[in-house]
């Protein structure tokens, strides 16, 4: 059994192309799912909303994207929400509003709980608390909790690592569109289920961002602070230095 997963495309529709092309090249997948935070900041809310809908693949929420309907629906922090909200139609809204909050998978010839494979967006119980690679192995049972699969996959820190944790495998499987660990590639994660070791192993997946294009894209958007958003996507690091 084969999973891909992606995370934190965040609007950037031209590093979801990259990626598509990429899974093309390395499936085929018995599922694809993306572990949440779609739209929001980014140039292209819709355009990636199309992409996803138009694969069918598996789409789960993430904090920007509860965040983005929530704004929509009660004007709750309106004015910085208000590109994405205005980008997207009722329609993509609406799905947006209606992802899961988990995807969990138990793969053929799979028995107990360690076996599954349990994909969200940022840690089992919520959509906020991170599962940080720089954290202590007590911190991130603390995240953890008492979730019982053996292999938990996840984005939000936007950060690529894979480590074992007390029994649990953690896959971070980073962001498509904009990543925060100086490698400006996009990532995701390929799982594969072997079924004589009855074991989950994880890659991550790095591809040339398409920079150049994605930059004019923002340019064109009309989306406010371009050149801003110009500079942390080239920056690929959540530090100010």
């Amino acid at each position: 059994m084969r999973i891909a997963v992606m995370s934190d495309i965040h609007g950037f529709s031209l590093a979801l192309d990259t990626v598509r092309a990429d899974l093309a090249e390395q499936g085929p997948f018995d599922e694809i799912v993306v572990a949440g935070d779609i739209c929001e900041v980014g140039p292209d809310p819709q355009g990636v909303v199309d992409r996803l809908r138009e694969t069918g693949w598996t789409v789960i929420q993430g904090n920007t994207d509860y965040e983005l309907v929530e704004a929509a629906e009660w004007a709750t922090g309106i004015e910085e929400h208000e590109y994405w909200v205005e980008h997207l139609t009722d329609d993509a809204m609406n799905f947006v509003a209606m992802l899961p909050f988990s995807r969990r998978i138990m793969p053929p010839g799979g028995t107990s709980p360690a076996h599954e494979l349990l994909i969200v967006h940022a840690n089992p119980h919520n959509l906020i608390d991170q599962l940080h690679p720089k954290a202590t192995d007590r911190e991130l049972r603390d995240v953890i909790g008492d979730e019982q699969a053996g292999t938990i996959a996840f984005g939000h820190v936007h950060i690529a690592y894979i480590r074992h944790v007390a029994g649990t495998m953690l896959v971070d499987v980073s962001a498509v569109g904009n990543p925060k660990d100086g490698d400006l590639r996009c990532k995701y994660g390929i799982l594969n289920w072997d079924a004589n070791t009855q074991r989950w192993t994880a890659e991550i997946r790095r591809l040339d961002y398409p920079l150049e294009a994605t930059e004019a894209q923002i340019r064109a958007s009309g989306m406010p602070n371009p050149e801003k958003v110009i500079k942390k996507l080239e920056k690929a690091s959540y530090s100010d230095a």
